[in-house]
Formats: C-alpha cells, structure tokens, sequence
C-alpha cells in the first residue's frame, strides 16, 4: 500500500498548483496522480488568459470592476464573497506564475500584456500568445519536479474511501504496473477536471476529460453543485469541436453570418463578439436555426473572420488559431474565414465545496479545485480568462487547506481501502470475463448524441425527458458491459469502462438539475422557460446520491454588493 500525506488527484493547473503549495508546507510527502503525463492535461486547451486586474492596459481598471464583470457574467448565480475572495488574490498569483517562468507575453513598455475578453470592461486577459494554458502547465510542472512532487503518472482513481465521514484514501488502477492499488492519504485535493467528453459529438475537451472525480465524490458521499450549467463555446471548429480561442475575437475577430452580416449587432449591441459566451452561443445557434448559417445539420456552422487583422498581428498573437484551422479544416485565416459552431466547453458546476477558502467539501480530508470543483464563483456562466484565474488561486488555496488538514490528521484506517481494492479486483475479474454484452463504445455514442441534441445550448422539458430516460436506460445497460481484455497491464478497455460509468453518472446530475430549473440563467437557456425567475430559483441546485437514488436540493446564492439585475451587454 502507497501512503502520502497529501494526494492531488489530477494533474491540469489546479493540480499541479495544489501540489506545488502543499509539498511547500511542512515538509509533507506529496503524491500527484494522473491519467496522463502531467503537462498533456486539459489545460493546455486554454489557449487565451488569465484574468487579472493589474492596470496595465487600462489604469481605470480595478479589482472592483473586476468583481462586478464576474458577478454580472455568473447572471447572478455566483457566491459573492467567494467571488470577492478569488479576484483580489489574482494579481499576486499572476506575478507569481511571472516569478516562476511563465513568458508572457509584453507591452511596448516590457510589462504583462493584457487584451479584451468577452464580457469584461477592461482589457485585463494576460497572455503568451494563444499558448497560455500550456505553458503555465510547463512552469508547474517544473516547480513540481524540483520540490519533490512524487508523480504517479498512468494511474486512474477509481473510488475515493471514507469511514465514517472521514477520507481514508483511494483506490487507483496503475495502468503502466497492471495493477489495483489500495493508496491511503490524510488529505485529498481532486483537480480532475471536467466532463465535457459526455458531450461527445461537439467538444473541445480532451478524451480524458470524463469527470472521474466528480462522480468518485459524489459516490463518497459529497454532492454535485449546480451541474446543469455547461458552458458552450462559441467557436468551436464545425467539424471537429476543436477550440478557436477566444483570444480570436479579443484581437478583433467578426462573426459572420451567411448574409456577411455581423450578427452579434442584434444580440448584444455594445459588446457585439465580446459579450458573455452563453449570450454568443446561444446567437450562433439562433442564426443557425432560423437559416442564416452555413450547411445542415450537425455539420452547420458561421463564420469567424480575423482576415482584417492582418498576417503580421494573426502570426504574432494568433499562431496557434492558424495553425488549427489549416491543419482540421484546410482554412488559412490569414485569407479565409474559419467554420464555427458552439462546442461543450466547461462545467461550472462541480464538486461541491463548502469553504472557498479551503476548499474543503463535507467529507473531512477531501478537498476539490479547478473545473471538477463548483466553488461558485462561475454561477451560471464562467467568463473567458476566469478558468486560468481559477486554477491558479484555487489550486494555491486547496493545497494550504490539504497540507493544513494532514499535519492535524492522525493515521487513517488503511483497512478500509485494502476492503475497497479487493473489492474492484473481484470487480475487474466479473466485467473481463464476460462473453456478452454491450460494448463501451455502443453506449458512449448514445450518451453523446442525447446529450447534444437534447441537453445542449437550448433546452425544453420534453427533450429533457426523453434524455432522462435515455440516461437511465444506459446506466441499467451499463451494468452489463463486457471489456475484451483480461490483461491488467495497459488495459484501455478498463480505462475506457471506468470513465463511461462516470459520464453516466455526471450526466444524470446535469439532466436531474436541468430539468428542475424551470428558468434561463445563463448557459442554461430553456425554450419553454425563457426568462430568468431570481424568485423561484436565485439558487445553487446539490444533487446526491445514495446508492442508487439520486436526490436534489437546494441553497442560496451569498449577496454582499451586487443585488441581482438585467444583464445587458
């Protein structure tokens, strides 16, 4: 049996980030755990910003503006004071990544550059280039490494043990050893990321992006919060999912219809391209069901036109952007215009997490960062720059809050986790060894294809409905999947079960709280209830499980400066 002090589940920026701040404090032995190499996370994906009110592209700026565009952005969902919280830790945590290697990019004058996202009210999105997530990955990692971080590459959580409310540690397949492996741990950080992949057909997630630790805690015991907001980004590449960065449209980028038309001038007149990305999206996706995009179908899109810009400002800021349309849709936008369409994105909601101070969650020694966790600074819509933001602060305060639970903790019942990895290898032996059954990939594809079409950008309680059933219906199938390989050592086909079973089970929660929110808050946009109803729903929806019945309830959104108001962009 491994033994860690601390053990950070996932290896993205919260991660890591986590990792790097525990292993800091008082000398505790520090385990990173991760399905792949540390720097391939999804991370890398967030190719624009990282949010932060350091004034140097615009003096008026300030922490307060800052705090007002988030709140605003949430559509009023968000935790005040946590908010409050988040945003005024930023500029030290940006000029901390700056401290530890991050190139950013710069002014004429040599300081951090910042440019426009949709929905903030300065220019305040520092950068490098459209690389940002994948080098701030790159400089953690090497903090990691040089602190002691001990990496277990190539392993995948599959249960998180408790006893008696209290964390025990986890048990975990060592794909690269073959092998279950019972690990007890003192404090836990889960920083798994999201679970955009049960979005299948449109995503700009990675393949691991399945929300392992999202349905691990809400099976501990420790409920989903508020998983019914799914964020759509508007410019995902028509045939792929693939992320065109928001950066696309901060440097100036057009969205076009097929009449040439600017369309954003009827939806959001003074923000136009730069509104909020729930507002964006859900334009895209009007246009395109009233006739004003291109081609049919799934396979319908708008476009996005930076050809204005210029070649020397696209190959300066926007080279990445280049190089993804030439390579997955055989466009140049130095001379063409890109194909785009709305592609899953994020989840704001998450992990619920009761002190964001901590991060901690109701289970003692489990504690929750970045996109797996809902710390309710998102709300109902997360704005562009605010995820980078999130895991760089977030990550920091989770691994302060981890490191300070396990130098309190005593020893932990290790019994617990040696019951629990016994019982997934005799788990392993019954799915390995049958000879029928459906296949992963059967009930997978139907997943995806229920949720996009009736759990996406526009919703009804009809649609939902159905999805509810369909959902059901898979999870009961689910317990009939057979894997086609007995071999425990690099067993993709256990890998492959592992994460369906926990889409299933996030999908339910996002169709369970869909469903009983008869309102449109931001990324959750229902047809037949198209207005926002702060009365009824000025709320965070907790979904929990218990064996297999799965409960919802509620608790109120924190109001400190902010009363609720239109949203106007």
């Amino acid at each position: 049996m491994l033994t860690f002090d601390v053990l950070v589940i996932g290896s993205g920026g919260a991660g890591m980030r986590a990792a790097l701040e525990a292993v800091r404090q008082q000398g505790l032995s520090v385990g990173l755990m991760t399905k792949m190499f540390p720097t391939r996370s999804a991370t890398g994906c967030a190719q624009g910003g990282i949010n932060g009110s350091l004034k140097n592209a615009d003096p008026n700026d300030s922490i307060e503006k800052h705090i007002f565009d988030t709140v605003k952005g949430s559509d009023y969902l968000g935790d005040q004071d946590a908010i409050e919280y988040f945003i005024a830790s930023l500029p030290d945590a940006i000029r901390e990544l700056d401290y530890l290697g991050v190139p950013f990019s710069r002014d004429s004058e040599g300081r951090i550059a910042q440019r426009n996202f949709g929905g903030a009210s300065s220019p305040r999105t520092c950068f490098s280039a459209d690389v940002t997530g994948h080098v701030i990955l790159h400089a953690l990692y090497e903090q990691c490494l040089k602190h002691g971080v001990t990496v277990l590459a190539e392993w995948y959580l599959l249960q998180i043990v408790t006893d008696k409310g209290k964390l025990c540690g986890v048990v975990a397949y060592d794909m690269k050893g073959g092998r279950i492996v019972p690990v007890a741990a003192k404090a836990i950080v889960v920083a798994t990321g999201g679970a955009g992949r049960m979005y299948w057909l449109r995503t700009t997630n990675p393949f691991t992006s399945t929300g392992d630790g999202i349905a691990a805690c809400l099976e501990a015991g420790i409920p989903v919060k508020d998983p019914e907001f799914v964020q759509f980004h508007p410019t995902g590449l028509a045939g792929t999912g693939i992320l065109m960065s928001e950066a696309s449209r901060g440097e100036g980028g057009y969205l076009l219809n097929n009449q040439g038309e600017r369309f954003m001038s009827r939806y959001a007149p003074e923000k136009m391209e730069l509104a909020t990305r729930d507002l964006v999206s859900q334009a895209i996706e009007t246009e395109i069901k009233e006739g004003r995009g291109f081609g049919e179908g799934l396979q319908a899109y708008v476009e996005l036109d930076l050809r204005h810009l210029g070649q020397e400002k696209i190959m300066e800021r926007l080279p990445q952007i280049r190089e993804l349309a030439i390579t997955f849709e055989q466009v140049d936008p130095i001379h063409q215009p890109i194909p785009i369409r709305p592609s899953c994105h994020y989840s704001m909601g998450g992990i619920d997490v009761i002190d964001y101070r901590t991060c901690a969650t109701a289970v003692e020694g489990v504690f929750a960062a970045g996109e797996a966790a809902c710390i309710s600074i998102h709300g109902a819509n997360r704005l562009g720059g605010n995820s980078l933001a999130d895991i760089v602060a977030f990550g920091k305060f989770a691994g302060q809050g981890a490191a300070n639970c396990a130098a309190r903790r005593q020893a932990v019942n290790t019994e617990a986790a040696l019951q629990a990895a016994t019982a997934w290898e005799a788990r392993f032996e019954t799915v390995t060894n049958r000879s029928t059954g459906v296949t992963v990939n059967s009930v997978r594809d139907r997943l995806a294809e229920i949720m996009w079409n009736n759990v996406g950008v526009f919703r009804t309680a009809a649609e939902m409905e159905a999805a509810l059933t369909v959902v059901d219906s898979l999870l009961q199938e689910y317990q009939t999947v057979m894997v086609p390989d007995k071999n425990k050592l690099y067993n993709t086909a256990f890998v492959n079960y592992i994460e369906l079973g926990s889409m299933l089970t996030v999908a339910k929660t996002v169709v369970l709280g869909a469903l009983n929110r008869k309102e449109s808050r931001g990324s959750h946009c229902r047809a037949d209830f198209p207005n926002r109803d702060d009365a009824n729903f000025l709320k965070h929806t907790l979904v929990s499980k218990e064996g297999q019945a799965y409960n919802i309830a509620y608790r109120p959104v924190v109001i400190t400066n902010y009363p609720p108001a239109e949203r106007k962009y």
